[in-house]
């Protein structure tokens, strides 16, 4: 008996119409000037919205071109932060061969919509040989530092401690509390704990982890995929990573649906990065 149908390949995405690229001030841009910015730097941030397919049919066309363009004169790395770096060894495992997939997914937390937005990207990585990096700090330490704040993780033992970044980690920048405190409002004053010290735990260890693959991997260019507002504005992520690694040269791609993407709105998405790509929006 034959299994199940492979399901069937969406159409090819189409730029102007599901897509548009801008640069930072709203000039019109392109994918490929995307692409050819990716070429003098060594990390790629792309930032999305979790739950927009079309961003993520974008990120893996970034992380498709990038290699076809990159892996003549550099390897090519894919950086999630939809794994923790406690799942690292499965993930290496899965890249090798050493598992099947089923074991992999099962033992790998992967996030919900893994099957459809993620897969892909892990699956073209794994299909050319390129790293994969699993990024995030696990769940269990970030909620232990939202709860308790950052000087809890100090008594962690060190087997806990290897998968985070080295301790004290980078407390948040004046730019992105200042962020923070904008996108909660006023429960911010309310949370208890300190929230804010499990959100920078977060951008810490992906940025120490997009540090150490372009340590380990000499010339590399990392393509490293996170929630816009982990790497948006240049904040975040992308400072942690210059934390870590003074001098990184880092591309900033913001992607954000839109109810027109032909339509700029300088109030809303200007400076999100040094490239902005407004997706058509999910019909609701």
């Amino acid at each position: 008996m034959s299994g199940p149908a492979a399901p069937a390949e969406p159409p090819p995405l189409s730029e102007g119409s599901d897509f548009v690229v801008y640069r930072a001030d709203g000039a019109p841009a392109s994918f490929d000037e995307i692409i050819a910015a990716a070429a003098s730097v060594d990390v790629v941030f792309v930032g999305e919205e979790h739950n927009d397919p079309i961003t993520h049919r974008v990120q893996a066309q970034i992380l498709q071109q990038a290699f076809v363009t990159q892996t003549a004169t550099r390897p090519v790395v894919l950086s999630l932060e939809m794994f923790e770096r406690d799942v690292q060894y499965v993930v290496d495992e899965y890249r090798a061969g050493l598992i099947t997939e089923d074991h992999f997914r099962r033992s790998s937390r992967p996030w919900d919509n893994y099957e459809s937005d993620y897969r892909p990207m892990v699956e073209f990585a794994i299909a050319h040989d390129l790293e994969v990096v699993a990024a995030n700090a696990p769940r269990r330490y970030v909620n232990r530092a939202s709860r308790l704040g950052r000087d809890s993780l100090d008594t962690l033992g060190p087997e806990a401690r290897r998968h985070l970044p080295p301790l004290p980690y980078p407390e948040a920048s004046d730019d992105y509390q200042a962020e923070w405190d904008a996108l909660m409002g006023g429960a911010a004053g309310h949370m208890p704990g300190s929230p804010i010290d499990g959100q920078t735990l977060w951008d810490a260890s992906m940025g120490h982890a997009v540090a150490t693959a372009l340590d380990r991997q000499s010339g590399a260019l990392v393509v490293h995929m996170a929630g816009g507002f982990h790497v948006e504005n240049g904040t975040g992520t992308p400072e942690a990573l210059e934390h870590y690694r003074p001098g990184t040269r880092a591309l900033i791609v913001a992607a954000r649906p839109a109810a027109d993407p032909t339509t700029w709105d300088a109030e809303r998405w200007a400076g999100l990065g040094d490239f902005v790509v407004l997706t058509r929006a999910p019909e609701r």
